[in-house]
């Protein structure tokens, strides 16, 4: 495998400086997956949720060329604080994994060119939304942690 895959691969994998989603949501408490402790926009179950249909968008405008992405921004962020269940929080993990995984194969997969242009973007390539996507994930966990620990305080 190229450096550059190698490279990317890892970074979606969140390997490095940045905590990686499982550790970020291993035993979360579910008693805090709807707080929003003062000044925070988001609780971690819309901050998780988000993560997840932001991940979906560009994985899906990734490869096909009919998707149509919600409405931004109110089609990216759960209207309510709290998940509806204990199964809607491990879905959505369910979910997010699911997902990382393809993106993970269609930027690991040598058949994709990181740098052509996405057939149906304006200028998009799969090197550009495999980087925006492990940016905002690094972006979201970060706070994801910070609110876990604001939460505890």
């Amino acid at each position: 495998m190229d450096p550059l895959r190698k490279h990317l691969l890892d970074l979606l994998d969140m390997k490095g400086a940045h905590i990686d989603f499982d550790s970020a949501v291993a035993d979360f408490p579910p008693e805090l997956r709807a707080c929003k402790p003062a000044g925070s926009p988001h609780s971690p179950w819309q901050l998780l949720e988000h993560m997840r249909l932001a991940q979906w968008d560009i994985l899906e405008f990734s490869r096909d060329a009919k998707h149509v992405s919600p409405e931004f921004p109110d089609g990216y962020w759960p209207k309510a604080d709290a998940p509806p269940s204990e199964h809607a929080w491990n879905e959505s993990i369910k979910k997010f994994h699911h997902d990382l995984t393809e993106m993970k194969k269609l930027v690991g997969g040598p058949k994709h060119d990181l740098y052509a242009p996405i057939p149906h973007g304006d200028g998009q390539t799969l090197l550009r939304e495999a980087l925006i996507l492990a940016d905002h994930n690094s972006y979201h966990l970060g706070q994801l942690m910070l609110l876990r620990k604001m939460a505890t305080l």
